[in-house]
């Protein structure tokens, strides 16, 4: 009995996701196992039908905003598979890739992984894991209900990337479903490119030879396309392969040690320079976990309209710069007392830093924090009720961290030029803001978007990424244009028609219709 529905206007939430694009599509599937969604593409194969892959839809670029056909989505695929322990004591579980990150953070806070159906051999690496010291997943992103699944799709990472890496780099395993049902399992360091191919053997038989794009890799965080090195791991191109490859059944995800405690230091500064100065020193600090931004305007917002328990930051001009703090607490002071000297050799007061070592004044940060962007998002919303079409436009570009003056530099200097209207935020450590545009009406608008693309050329110049954590999905698909150039995104689509030969899985996401169309015909 096949689990494909007609697609009707009870689905039409399916239809966006957090970019606020809407789609079209068909047909709709909620597969609950590997076998189900197998089924599925079994059956959408042989007329080719498009297939776009989600899981919470919580995505900014797009990628699970369907272009016709069919919608998988997988958030029903929510069950524990099991856990192994290497020979080095490290923990890894497997998951199916709808559960959300909340879920997997609680489960691991708690102990109370889900063990149904378990082997011998699992439930007693879950014994071992229960008996140890508390284990973390570290990736981290703004949005915990991401599922698992979507936040592989886009290499996902957040502002504990700046210790921890991206998602990428906890991903010890794979299974994938390919565009015809077959399945592909890859393991880390089992199948590994080679003489310019990446080859996979599917389980039905059917060999993978996919030539590998002659692109280089930005030396910056990136989410930009498929990851290439020249001997990589098939792994690593899964990963932020934003559902063009296959369907993600299965994950294995490396488990890390907890820190025995976090404290969350925010520090105040009196502008953007010092501000910059302050960061260049804190980059090397020892048991940094995160150093996070936010700028005099998004902070003028906060005063502005903040309501409820949101703490305010001091009056008068200032920026923050937020980093937190991993170690057993003698360790953390030690760290706090170098941030302070620091602190105060950039220009700021020690004595106006806010310190939270406990996790309810931790709360009282993160509450700070997060209150930027909804309040934000809640000028947009208002302006929308005039200008029903216009957007906030959230850049997502990294460079170099020798290259973070220079892209600080051209953001302030366009953005007066075009007389607009931007906040600030995100992860500096990494030399990578989200610098948000404002638009007050669709001129602005357009000059913003058009802006975007100029942001895209001089960041590239500089050896950096369009796409630093979000994807490219759809609506960076020229970005990647402009960072690559256009003879390497011809190389990218064929490398995707060597898993994929119709074409069908992640339609728009990367490439344009017209270009996979011209290399299959």
């Amino acid at each position: 009995m096949t689990i494909i529905q007609p697609f009707t206007s009870d689905y039409d939430e399916f239809l966006r996701d957090e970019s606020r694009s809407v789609g079209t599509a068909s047909f709709i599937a909620f597969p609950e196992t590997e076998d189900d969604v197998c089924a599925v593409l079994r059956e959408l194969h042989a007329e080719g039908t498009p297939v776009t892959v989600q899981g919470s839809r919580t995505g900014l670029a797009a990628g699970a905003v369907p272009q016709g056909g069919c919608i998988l989505n997988l958030s029903r695929m929510n069950r524990y598979l099991g856990m192994r322990r290497d020979e080095d004591g490290r923990f890894f579980l497997r998951v199916q890739p709808g559960i959300t990150l909340m879920e997997l953070n609680h489960a691991l806070r708690k102990r109370s992984i889900p063990a149904d159906g378990w082997d011998a051999a699992s439930l007693e690496a879950r014994q071992a894991f229960l008996d140890a010291p508390l284990h973390m997943f570290p990736t981290d992103p703004t949005e915990t209900s991401a599922s698992i699944g979507g936040m592989a799709a886009c290499n996902a990472s957040g502002a504990r990337s700046y210790r921890y890496g991206a998602m990428r780099g906890h991903v010890s395993a794979v299974r994938l479903a390919i565009a015809n049902g077959d399945m592909v399992s890859a393991s880390r360091g089992q199948a590994m490119a080679h003489d310019g191919v990446l080859s996979l053997t599917a389980e039905g038989g059917r060999v993978i030879a996919a030539p590998l794009p002659s692109y280089a890799m930005p030396h910056a965080k990136c989410a930009s396309g498929y990851y290439m090195m020249p001997a990589m791991d098939a792994v690593d191109v899964i990963v932020g392969s934003d559902g063009t490859l296959g369907v993600i059944t299965e994950l294995e995800l490396e488990l890390m040690d907890a820190p025995q405690s976090v404290w969350d230091v925010a520090c105040f500064l009196p502008s953007e320079q010092h501000a910059l100065d302050f960061v260049a020193q804190a980059h090397g600090i020892e048991r940094a976990i995160s150093i996070e931004y936010i700028d005099a305007a998004a902070l003028d917002v906060l005063r502005e309209r903040a309501t409820g328990d949101v703490p305010l930051p001091p009056e008068g001009p200032c920026c923050c710069v937020s980093i937190e703090i991993g170690a057993e607490d003698d360790a953390a002071m030690e760290s706090l007392e170098t941030l302070m000297e620091a602190l105060e050799q950039a220009g700021g007061d020690a004595d106006a830093t806010w310190v939270a070592s406990t996790e309810a004044e931790r709360e009282g940060q993160r509450v700070f924090r997060h209150a930027v962007p909804e309040n934000v998002n809640r000028i947009i919303d208002e302006r929308r009720r005039t200008y029903p079409h216009i957007t906030k436009l959230g850049s997502d570009m990294s460079v170099p961290f020798d290259r973070l003056p220079d892209a600080v530099a051209l953001y302030r200097s366009t953005l007066a030029r075009e007389g607009l209207e931007a906040a600030t935020w995100g992860h500096i450590g990494d030399a990578h803001l989200h610098v948000n545009i404002l638009p007050r009406d669709m001129d602005e608008y357009a000059r913003g978007k058009a802006l975007f693309a100029e942001w895209a050329r001089e960041i590239t110049a500089m050896g950096g990424a369009v796409s630093a954590e979000h994807g490219v999905g759809k609506l960076k698909r020229d970005f990647l244009e402009i960072m690559y150039g256009e003879d390497a995104i011809r190389e990218m689509a064929r490398f995707k028609l060597a898993f994929d030969p119709k074409g069908q899985l992640g339609r728009g996401n990367f490439f344009s219709e017209e270009l996979l169309g011209s290399l299959k015909s």
